[in-house]
């Protein structure tokens, strides 16, 4: 298993089954709140906006949970003073990862975030110790049974991204930071909403790990991915298919 992907759809799946559905729309609601915060409340005039609505309506947040979340981030009501922070460290084998975060307590976050580190094997460092092997790109994604790869391939290509991945279960459109917002849009018309359109750290190098490593590299994700404050969390973790079946079994 190479890339970020084929893990983050493994994560994905375990966040449906395991995940409750509070902390799902915790999640969402805190950047429904910071992009309304940091921008028009209209989402026509918000592409941060449009972008996190869109994924509490895959996620099928109620209308009145995102209107609500909306009206706290645009001053309609006493709101939150979230702050989006970003830690790096290694887990074991020296995988990188990136742990997006937006808190009301930085010092309690970082706490957690680095207890959990050590708890499980890994080591918090600085800003920018790993964030050179990662690039931020704008990531869309629609269920494998939108179309067929190659009409979301060229419909990609048409909207001015700049890779689409097709697997059993998804088509998932890559394209520049700079784009994100343009090419979104521009997917929304040719193929409608899709299940979830963010910016991501897609690594760029690699670190393949054996079996026991690998499995204590998967109980640290899940650790940060379980904490309160966690948003999104990217590794660049290499796994070798048969041991990965072996680990998901």
């Amino acid at each position: 298993m190479a890339g970020h992907s084929k893990f983050k759809n493994i994560m994905h799946r375990k966040g449906k089954q395991d995940a409750s559905r509070a902390r799902i729309f915790t999640r969402l609601t805190r950047e429904i709140i910071i992009a309304a915060k940091s921008g028009m409340p209209d989402p026509a005039m918000n592409p941060r906006l449009r972008s996190a609505i869109l994924a509490a309506r895959a996620e099928n947040m109620p209308k009145d949970k995102i209107e609500a979340a909306i009206k706290r981030g645009s001053g309609g009501t006493e709101s939150e003073n979230y702050e989006e922070i970003r830690y790096e460290g290694y887990g074991p084998g020296g995988v990188a990862i990136i742990v997006e975060a937006a808190t009301d307590n930085r010092n309690r976050t970082a706490a957690e975030v680095r207890a959990i580190f050590s708890k499980q094997g890994g080591n918090m460092g600085e800003t920018g110790s790993v964030g050179f092997m990662f690039a931020r790109k704008g990531v869309i994604s629609y269920p494998a049974d939108k179309t067929t790869p190659d009409a979301m391939f060229e419909a990609a290509i048409e909207a001015g991204a700049e890779n689409c991945e097709s697997s059993d279960e998804t088509h998932e459109i890559t394209c520049a930071m700079e784009e994100f917002n343009t090419v979104r849009d521009a997917m929304i018309r040719i193929m409608g909403d899709p299940e979830s359109a963010k910016l991501q750290w897609i690594p760029q190098t690699l670190a393949p790990v054996d079996e026991s490593t690998a499995g204590g590299v998967f109980k640290l994700l899940e650790a940060l991915d379980e904490c309160d404050d966690v948003q999104e969390v990217a590794s660049n973790i290499e796994v070798d298919e048969a041991v990965l079946k072996k680990l998901s079994a």
